[in-house]
């Protein structure tokens, strides 16, 4: 009897996540088409509810996709040109773009070498009289040290901007006892709903949160072109909005989440456990105050080389990722700020030496037994 086939392994698999809720997803779809809503309609309002309810926030905003999320706070915060914005340098670069487009100056610090999160010691030393906003970035699915930010935050009377693209979901304990899902923690936060993620749309999609009041009445403002009521526009705004096809997907998908993490998670012990001991490896660590739901599973190769075992793996059929392999200090386009000076022993020690492993919801057994033996075939080489 022939032995079925292993199914292709991929860095995420949205297609074979989707089969699994095919019916609800389809209907979803439908029923917006045959509703001619698609901007706005009673979906998005739905998700929006749906979502503030699952982070324990006041307000959600949907809009059109994770940098707009970041760019609709910054605005709406009244920061201005030339003011300084704090932020890790080894992260995507949407977080610190968004910066340079409205004319603030990225200030970059360095990151824990466990966490890959912000350094709580860096972000206080980098503070001048004109930084007026910290954004620290929850990497790979665990959140940053946000009790340290925001008392820091509170000593120097600046606003935080969590950047929760990758850790929606993720709890955070604070000292006392207290649990908040990352995105519930700052003066507010952004997060992406791009088809990789862990809550992720078929299509682009972002979302804002605030438990501000007077901040998300400024935040719906910028984020509708600047309008108070309609056609009165008192501020210069944006268009930024999620469709209501996206927003009927994302609530169906907004309820399997916790599953989905957990899914994550389970692949993620599989891997600590196959490559515990490794000489050279190290896998990520878990903070005690945060949980972590691996929207990367994000190791470091200590002396094995990286470019190597991508080549090894990519030859079994084995995707690989390097993110990130260029910090944004070192990226061209922030050039004109000096920053290239700017030392970060830590950050670039990391740039050379991470490479992630697929990890998704829909990986099974087989594939990861694959995944781990190729890849202890060439550490114990």
């Amino acid at each position: 009897m022939e032995q079925p086939i292993m199914r292709p392994i991929q860095m995420v698999d949205t297609k074979s996540q989707y089969h699994k809720i095919k019916q609800e997803v389809d209907e979803a779809v439908l029923r917006v088409m045959d509703s001619s809503a698609f901007i706005n309609g009673k979906d998005v309002q739905e998700f929006a509810d749906n979502l503030s309810s699952f982070l324990g926030v006041k307000h959600t905003i949907p809009c059109a996709n994770g940098t707009d999320a970041l760019q609709i706070a910054m605005m709406a915060l009244g920061l201005q040109p030339g003011d300084e914005v704090i932020t890790p340098s080894f992260t995507f670069i949407a977080t610190t773009e968004v910066i340079a487009l409205l004319q603030l100056k990225p200030v970059f610090v360095e990151v824990d070498k466990q966490t890959y999160c912000m350094d709580p010691l860096q972000l206080e030393k980098a503070i001048t009289p004109r930084t007026k906003a910290i954004v620290p970035v929850h990497l790979y699915g665990q959140v940053a040290p946000m009790e340290q930010i925001m008392a820091i935050a509170r000593r120097h009377n600046l606003f935080v901007i969590e950047d929760n693209a990758q850790a929606i979901g993720a709890e955070y304990t604070f000292s006392d006892g207290t649990v908040k899902k990352a995105g519930s923690i700052g003066h507010v936060a952004a997060t992406s709903f791009y088809p990789s993620k862990n809550l992720g749309a078929f299509g682009d999609g972002g979302a804002i949160f605030t438990n501000d009041d007077d901040l998300a009445v400024k935040l719906r403002s910028v984020a509708n072109h600047g309008q108070s009521r309609r056609y009165y526009h008192d501020i210069v705004g944006c268009n930024s909005r999620l469709d209501s096809i996206q927003a009927a997907i994302l609530n169906i998908k907004l309820r399997n989440l916790t599953d989905y993490n957990q899914a994550r998670k389970a692949v993620a012990d599989r891997y600590d456990n196959s490559f515990a001991g490794i000489p050279g490896v190290i896998t990520p660590y878990r903070a005690p105050w945060s949980t972590h739901v691996f929207h990367q599973y994000t190791m470091v190769l200590d002396g094995p080389s990286r470019d190597a075992l991508q080549q090894h793996l990519a030859a079994a059929n084995i995707p690989s990722m390097i993110y990130y392999p260029v910090p944004g200090h070192r990226q061209k386009m922030f050039e004109h700020f000096d920053v290239a000076a700017t030392e970060l022993p830590v950050t670039d020690w990391l740039t050379e030496r991470v490479i992630s492993l697929p990890v998704h919801t829909e990986m099974d057994g087989e594939q990861l037994d694959y995944i781990t033996s190729h890849v202890l075939k060439f550490l114990n080489n």
